[in-house]
């Protein structure tokens, strides 16, 4: 596996971060068991539709799609709603940006048979092997360039973009950070944030894990993350506070421990106004996918699969590495030369050998932060 340091334009490969995982009805010449699979919710991909035309045709009878957790800062999810919107005519409803990916399926158990109910899931591996028969496989036009450790070999998920765990700072409210240690100095004290509670959090997750590897764990023993985290919290240095744009913005949360891409995309947005640094501290930088995922019980299943269609062609996968994500067809996009190229250059180095996790290691860890989170940050 290359690093992303051992190539020219600092790129990941996707097999680098492969170990964080793994229509219209009266169209001519549809079959009516098509055009019913459809309609229940059963289209396993697009020639269930009789094509493209046919999907976008359907999707648009709905008119609407529902999405949950995407913040619009989020790896350009903005931007990706936005473009989805005026390509195809397809209203999206976002609800609850802020929320994380257990929240994402709380709601559709919450909204099950409503209209309002998600249509389509981006969740954190360790969350979505937990709700696998929630889920409508699906595989996407663009189904052989996903490694086929990052996806479900029946299309219940996939990957579809990832980054390294990453620190960010406001370098006029605090020293210089070099590595995780730098956090328990005295001048850190109240101004250190996690994003996201790691049981329920994939970028949680990861920062605790970033702070294992720091600090003598591994890819099997999170328990030096939690310690640290432990100190953190004892020396007064930890925020019980979720960063966002706005806290970051305001000043509330001068250090978030969040993915490389949320972070940048901070040092551009505050260009001007903040000096936000970022850096993936050294030692085995930890990285991971998120993963798409339609509900099963969508209520508007075929604007669920055009939008799985969108993020996965060309265009989507640029925008989100546009957002500097490293979206999964990376490699192949960037073999075939459809790969935005400026956006690549974007990206940083990061030195040393990636650290990922199996599915086995990942449900290790989580087991353990269920078990002993709380106690260590209260």
């Amino acid at each position: 596996m290359k690093s992303i340091a051992s190539t020219s334009q600092g790129l990941a490969t996707t097999t680098m971060l492969c170990g964080a995982v793994a229509m219209a009805f009266g169209l001519a010449g549809v079959p009516q068991s098509a055009r019913a699979a459809s309609a229940d919710n059963t289209a396993t991909s697009v020639s269930a539709f009789g094509g493209m035309d046919g999907l976008i045709a359907a999707a648009k009878k709905e008119g609407e799609l529902n999405v949950i957790a995407l913040p619009p800062d989020w790896a350009n999810y903005g931007e990706m709603i936005k473009t989805f919107q005026t390509k195809y005519g397809i209203k999206v409803n976002s609800a609850q940006p802020d929320a994380d990916s257990q929240d994402e399926l709380n709601a559709a158990k919450r909204l099950l048979g409503q209209n309002r109910a998600p249509d389509v899931f981006d969740l954190g591996i360790n969350v979505a092997l937990s709700a696998v028969s929630t889920f409508a496989p699906y595989k996407v036009a663009g189904w052989g360039d996903i490694p086929d450790n990052l996806k479900d070999a029946n299309g219940a998920w996939f990957a579809d973009y990832g980054g390294y765990a990453s620190i960010g700072y406001d370098a006029k409210q605090v020293p210089a950070i070099t590595n995780v240690a730098d956090l328990l100095k005295p001048e850190f004290k109240g101004k250190v944030a996690l994003n996201g509670n790691p049981t329920r959090a994939s970028a949680g997750f990861h920062g605790v894990m970033m702070a294992s590897l720091a600090n003598g764990g591994s890819a099997d023993d999170i328990a030096p993350g939690v310690e640290f985290f432990k100190k953190l919290h004892q020396a007064g240095n930890m925020l019980p506070v979720d960063p966002t744009p706005a806290t970051i913005a305001s000043g509330q949360t001068p250090v978030v421990i969040d993915w490389e891409y949320l972070n940048l995309a901070q040092s551009k947005t505050l260009k001007g106004s903040i000096d936000w640094k970022v850096v993936v501290p050294p030692g085995g930088p930890v990285g991971a996918y998120y993963v798409q995922a339609i509900n099963k019980d969508a209520p508007h299943p075929a604007a669920a699969r055009l939008w799985q269609e969108f993020l996965y062609s060309d265009e989507g996968q640029n925008i989100w590495l546009q957002g500097f994500g490293r979206p999964v067809r990376l490699d192949a996009m960037t073999k075939a030369g459809t790969v935005d190229k400026t956006a690549i250059g974007q990206l940083p180095q990061v030195d040393g050998k990636p650290v990922v996790l199996s599915q086995d290691q990942l449900k290790k860890a989580q087991d353990y932060l269920k078990e002993h989170w709380d106690q260590a940050v209260q």
